[in-house]
Protein backbone atom coordinates (compact mmCIF):
# COMPACT_ATOMS: atom_id res chain seq x y z
CA UNK A 1 0.00 0.00 0.00
CA UNK A 2 1.45 3.21 -0.75
CA UNK A 3 1.75 5.92 2.14
CA UNK A 4 -0.06 8.52 2.43
CA UNK A 5 2.01 12.39 2.99
CA UNK A 6 2.19 13.62 5.95
CA UNK A 7 1.00 17.26 6.78
CA UNK A 8 2.26 19.99 8.33
CA UNK A 9 -0.63 22.13 9.87
CA UNK A 10 2.05 24.60 10.79
CA UNK A 11 2.56 26.54 7.59
CA UNK A 12 0.89 30.03 7.07
CA UNK A 13 -2.46 31.10 7.38
CA UNK A 14 -3.22 27.32 8.15
CA UNK A 15 -1.99 25.73 5.08
CA UNK A 16 -1.91 23.00 4.87
CA UNK A 17 1.84 21.64 3.81
CA UNK A 18 2.39 18.13 2.46
CA UNK A 19 5.86 16.93 3.78
CA UNK A 20 6.81 13.43 1.83
CA UNK A 21 9.36 14.05 -0.57
CA UNK A 22 6.95 11.69 -3.09
CA UNK A 23 3.94 13.99 -3.02
CA UNK A 24 3.52 15.75 -6.50
CA UNK A 25 3.15 19.42 -7.32
CA UNK A 26 -0.10 19.12 -9.65
CA UNK A 27 -0.97 21.33 -12.30
CA UNK A 28 -4.04 21.54 -13.57
CA UNK A 29 -5.48 23.10 -17.18
CA UNK A 30 -8.40 22.61 -19.56
CA UNK A 31 -5.85 20.70 -22.03
CA UNK A 32 -2.44 21.36 -23.09
CA UNK A 33 -1.42 24.85 -22.47
CA UNK A 34 -0.31 24.21 -18.96
CA UNK A 35 2.68 22.75 -20.44
CA UNK A 36 4.16 25.98 -21.01
CA UNK A 37 3.79 26.30 -17.27
CA UNK A 38 5.53 22.60 -16.23
CA UNK A 39 7.61 23.71 -19.20
CA UNK A 40 8.90 26.45 -17.01
CA UNK A 41 9.06 24.61 -13.75
CA UNK A 42 11.29 21.80 -14.83
CA UNK A 43 14.21 24.39 -15.21
CA UNK A 44 13.93 25.51 -11.49
CA UNK A 45 12.57 22.01 -9.74
CA UNK A 46 13.69 19.16 -12.27
CA UNK A 47 13.55 16.64 -9.62
CA UNK A 48 9.77 17.82 -8.63
CA UNK A 49 7.46 14.95 -9.31
CA UNK A 50 4.31 15.78 -11.02
CA UNK A 51 1.12 14.97 -12.10
CA UNK A 52 -0.38 17.11 -14.96
CA UNK A 53 -4.10 17.22 -15.45
CA UNK A 54 -6.10 17.96 -18.79
CA UNK A 55 -9.98 18.87 -17.97
CA UNK A 56 -10.32 17.54 -21.63
CA UNK A 57 -14.30 16.80 -21.16
CA UNK A 58 -15.13 20.29 -20.65
CA UNK A 59 -12.21 21.55 -22.84
CA UNK A 60 -12.59 24.57 -24.15
CA UNK A 61 -12.99 26.37 -21.09
CA UNK A 62 -13.05 29.68 -23.01
CA UNK A 63 -16.58 29.28 -24.34
CA UNK A 64 -17.83 28.13 -20.86
CA UNK A 65 -20.07 30.49 -18.75
CA UNK A 66 -18.37 31.76 -15.74
CA UNK A 67 -20.83 29.86 -12.92
CA UNK A 68 -20.13 26.75 -15.31
CA UNK A 69 -16.29 27.68 -13.93
CA UNK A 70 -16.43 28.47 -10.75
CA UNK A 71 -18.70 24.94 -10.14
CA UNK A 72 -16.56 22.75 -11.92
CA UNK A 73 -13.31 23.73 -11.16
CA UNK A 74 -13.45 23.58 -7.07
CA UNK A 75 -15.18 20.45 -7.42
CA UNK A 76 -12.66 19.15 -9.72
CA UNK A 77 -9.49 19.78 -7.43
CA UNK A 78 -10.99 18.44 -4.46
CA UNK A 79 -11.08 14.98 -6.23
CA UNK A 80 -7.68 15.29 -7.75
CA UNK A 81 -6.45 16.49 -4.20
CA UNK A 82 -8.37 13.60 -2.81
CA UNK A 83 -6.53 10.90 -4.93
CA UNK A 84 -3.05 12.68 -5.96
CA UNK A 85 -2.05 13.85 -2.15
CA UNK A 86 -0.09 16.97 -3.98
CA UNK A 87 1.94 19.10 -1.88
CA UNK A 88 1.14 22.16 -4.23
CA UNK A 89 -1.62 22.58 -6.75
CA UNK A 90 -1.01 25.05 -9.60
CA UNK A 91 -4.24 25.87 -11.88
CA UNK A 92 -2.42 26.55 -15.06
CA UNK A 93 -5.35 27.91 -16.87
CA UNK A 94 -5.65 31.89 -17.56
CA UNK A 95 -9.60 31.58 -17.87
CA UNK A 96 -10.26 29.05 -14.62
CA UNK A 97 -7.79 31.34 -12.28
CA UNK A 98 -9.35 34.72 -12.80
CA UNK A 99 -12.80 32.75 -12.04
CA UNK A 100 -12.44 29.99 -10.27
CA UNK A 101 -9.02 30.79 -8.17
CA UNK A 102 -10.92 32.16 -4.75
CA UNK A 103 -13.25 29.51 -4.09
CA UNK A 104 -10.56 26.54 -4.87
CA UNK A 105 -8.15 28.97 -1.91
CA UNK A 106 -10.92 28.76 0.50
CA UNK A 107 -12.25 24.94 -0.51
CA UNK A 108 -8.66 23.36 -0.52
CA UNK A 109 -6.36 23.43 2.36
CA UNK A 110 -3.08 23.39 0.69
CA UNK A 111 -1.00 26.16 -1.26
CA UNK A 112 -3.04 26.81 -5.25
CA UNK A 113 -1.02 28.97 -7.26
CA UNK A 114 -2.93 30.66 -10.34
CA UNK A 115 -1.97 32.17 -13.20
CA UNK A 116 -3.01 35.18 -14.32
CA UNK A 117 -2.43 38.06 -17.58
CA UNK A 118 0.92 39.56 -17.49
CA UNK A 119 -0.20 42.72 -17.36
CA UNK A 120 2.09 43.89 -14.73
CA UNK A 121 5.51 43.33 -17.22
CA UNK A 122 3.86 44.36 -20.23
CA UNK A 123 3.53 47.86 -18.75
CA UNK A 124 6.59 48.02 -18.02
CA UNK A 125 7.99 46.59 -21.61
CA UNK A 126 5.84 49.01 -23.89
CA UNK A 127 7.44 51.88 -25.14
CA UNK A 128 4.40 53.06 -27.30
CA UNK A 129 2.11 52.83 -24.06
CA UNK A 130 -0.64 50.32 -26.30
CA UNK A 131 -0.34 47.06 -25.23
CA UNK A 132 -2.45 44.09 -26.85
CA UNK A 133 -3.91 41.08 -25.12
CA UNK A 134 -5.11 37.77 -26.43
CA UNK A 135 -6.61 35.27 -24.36
CA UNK A 136 -10.32 33.30 -24.26
CA UNK A 137 -13.33 35.07 -24.52
CA UNK A 138 -14.16 34.45 -20.76
CA UNK A 139 -10.50 36.09 -19.69
CA UNK A 140 -10.57 39.14 -21.07
CA UNK A 141 -14.27 39.80 -19.77
CA UNK A 142 -13.26 39.17 -16.02
CA UNK A 143 -13.25 42.03 -13.67
CA UNK A 144 -9.93 40.75 -12.53
CA UNK A 145 -8.48 41.82 -15.99
CA UNK A 146 -9.87 45.00 -15.45
CA UNK A 147 -8.22 45.39 -11.83
CA UNK A 148 -5.03 44.59 -13.36
CA UNK A 149 -5.42 47.22 -15.89
CA UNK A 150 -6.78 49.57 -13.10
CA UNK A 151 -3.45 48.75 -11.19
CA UNK A 152 -0.51 47.99 -13.40
CA UNK A 153 -1.75 49.71 -17.06
CA UNK A 154 -3.76 52.46 -15.83
CA UNK A 155 -1.86 55.58 -17.91
CA UNK A 156 -1.71 52.61 -21.58
CA UNK A 157 -3.67 51.62 -23.77
CA UNK A 158 -4.53 48.03 -23.60
CA UNK A 159 -6.83 46.29 -26.40
CA UNK A 160 -8.07 43.47 -25.42
CA UNK A 161 -9.16 40.29 -28.43
CA UNK A 162 -10.76 37.04 -27.89
CA UNK A 163 -9.00 34.19 -29.74
CA UNK A 164 -10.85 30.89 -29.29
CA UNK A 165 -9.12 29.38 -32.30
CA UNK A 166 -6.07 29.52 -30.50
CA UNK A 167 -7.32 26.64 -28.47
CA UNK A 168 -7.39 24.57 -30.72
CA UNK A 169 -4.59 25.51 -32.89
CA UNK A 170 -2.29 24.58 -29.80
CA UNK A 171 -4.03 21.72 -29.44
CA UNK A 172 -3.68 20.53 -32.67
CA UNK A 173 0.01 21.14 -33.37
CA UNK A 174 1.05 19.73 -30.40
CA UNK A 175 -0.69 16.25 -32.25
CA UNK A 176 1.10 17.00 -35.00
CA UNK A 177 -1.96 18.22 -36.54
CA UNK A 178 -1.90 21.03 -40.04
CA UNK A 179 -2.96 24.32 -38.27
CA UNK A 180 -4.47 26.99 -41.10
CA UNK A 181 -1.81 30.39 -40.78
CA UNK A 182 -4.96 32.08 -41.45
CA UNK A 183 -5.50 31.64 -37.69
CA UNK A 184 -2.88 33.37 -36.60
CA UNK A 185 -3.45 36.25 -38.81
CA UNK A 186 -6.71 36.73 -37.42
CA UNK A 187 -5.95 37.04 -33.99
CA UNK A 188 -3.17 39.68 -35.43
CA UNK A 189 -5.73 41.36 -36.98
CA UNK A 190 -7.95 41.52 -34.56
CA UNK A 191 -5.93 43.56 -32.12
CA UNK A 192 -4.21 45.41 -34.64
CA UNK A 193 -7.58 46.50 -36.59
CA UNK A 194 -8.85 48.37 -32.98
CA UNK A 195 -8.66 52.23 -32.24
CA UNK A 196 -4.43 52.50 -31.36
CA UNK A 197 -3.90 48.98 -32.81
CA UNK A 198 -1.18 49.70 -35.15
CA UNK A 199 1.49 51.04 -32.18
CA UNK A 200 0.98 47.81 -30.54
CA UNK A 201 4.35 46.92 -29.33
CA UNK A 202 4.22 44.30 -26.30
CA UNK A 203 1.41 41.35 -26.41
CA UNK A 204 0.00 39.69 -23.49
CA UNK A 205 -0.52 36.08 -24.58
CA UNK A 206 -3.20 35.14 -21.41
CA UNK A 207 -3.98 31.93 -22.06
CA UNK A 208 -1.44 28.91 -21.31
CA UNK A 209 -1.95 27.26 -24.33
CA UNK A 210 -1.02 30.18 -26.89
CA UNK A 211 2.79 30.34 -25.84
CA UNK A 212 2.86 27.00 -27.69
CA UNK A 213 2.59 29.43 -30.64
CA UNK A 214 5.36 31.50 -29.97
CA UNK A 215 6.92 31.35 -33.51
CA UNK A 216 3.44 31.12 -35.57
CA UNK A 217 1.94 34.82 -33.73
CA UNK A 218 5.62 36.27 -33.66
CA UNK A 219 5.29 35.63 -37.44
CA UNK A 220 2.00 37.00 -37.74
CA UNK A 221 2.83 40.27 -35.71
CA UNK A 222 6.13 40.80 -37.59
CA UNK A 223 9.42 42.49 -35.92
CA UNK A 224 8.86 44.70 -32.99
CA UNK A 225 6.29 43.29 -31.45
CA UNK A 226 7.20 41.03 -27.90
CA UNK A 227 5.27 38.57 -26.74
CA UNK A 228 4.79 38.25 -22.96
CA UNK A 229 3.37 34.64 -20.90
CA UNK A 230 3.17 34.30 -17.07
CA UNK A 231 4.87 30.90 -17.31
CA UNK A 232 8.25 31.75 -15.86
CA UNK A 233 6.39 33.97 -13.05
CA UNK A 234 4.12 31.03 -12.04
CA UNK A 235 7.40 28.50 -12.04
CA UNK A 236 9.00 31.26 -9.83
CA UNK A 237 6.37 31.28 -7.14
CA UNK A 238 6.24 27.21 -7.09
CA UNK A 239 10.03 27.28 -6.60
CA UNK A 240 9.23 29.86 -4.02
CA UNK A 241 6.52 27.92 -2.24
CA UNK A 242 8.38 24.98 -2.08
CA UNK A 243 11.63 26.22 -1.16
CA UNK A 244 13.23 23.72 1.42
CA UNK A 245 11.16 20.54 0.32
CA UNK A 246 12.70 17.33 0.02
CA UNK A 247 11.05 15.72 -3.66
CA UNK A 248 11.77 12.42 -4.59
CA UNK A 249 10.01 10.10 -7.17
CA UNK A 250 7.93 6.71 -6.38
CA UNK A 251 6.63 6.62 -9.92
CA UNK A 252 6.61 8.11 -13.30
CA UNK A 253 5.42 11.81 -13.80
CA UNK A 254 1.64 11.40 -14.68
CA UNK A 255 -0.90 12.69 -17.14
CA UNK A 256 -4.46 12.49 -16.05
CA UNK A 257 -7.51 13.49 -18.81
CA UNK A 258 -10.73 13.72 -17.81
CA UNK A 259 -12.28 12.29 -21.46
CA UNK A 260 -11.36 10.60 -24.15
CA UNK A 261 -11.57 12.52 -27.62
CA UNK A 262 -9.86 10.24 -29.71
CA UNK A 263 -6.62 12.29 -30.31
CA UNK A 264 -4.96 10.84 -27.39
CA UNK A 265 -2.63 8.80 -29.12
CA UNK A 266 -1.08 11.49 -31.13
CA UNK A 267 -0.17 13.30 -28.00
CA UNK A 268 1.81 10.85 -26.14
CA UNK A 269 4.91 11.47 -28.16
CA UNK A 270 4.51 15.35 -27.05
CA UNK A 271 3.86 14.39 -23.59
CA UNK A 272 6.97 12.44 -23.43
CA UNK A 273 8.74 15.00 -24.60
CA UNK A 274 7.49 16.85 -21.42
CA UNK A 275 8.58 13.94 -19.04
CA UNK A 276 5.13 12.74 -18.68
CA UNK A 277 5.19 9.18 -19.14
CA UNK A 278 1.89 7.73 -17.50
CA UNK A 279 -1.53 8.45 -18.68
CA UNK A 280 -4.49 7.56 -16.42
CA UNK A 281 -8.27 8.65 -17.14
CA UNK A 282 -10.25 10.38 -13.93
Amino acid sequence: MKKKPSLDKSGAQGVVTITEPSAPILLFDSGVGGLTVLAEMRKLLPQAPVVYVADTAALPYGEKTERQIATRVPALLGRLVERYRPRLVTIACNTASTIALAAAREALELPIVGTVPAIKPAAATTQTGVIGLLGTAATIRQAYVDNLEREFAADKLLLRHAAPALVQAAEAKLRGDPVDPAVFAAAAEGLRAQPGGEKIDVVVLACTHFPLLREELRAAFGPGVALIDGAAGIARRIAFLTQGQRFERDRPDTAVFTGENGTLERLLPALAGYGLERIEHL
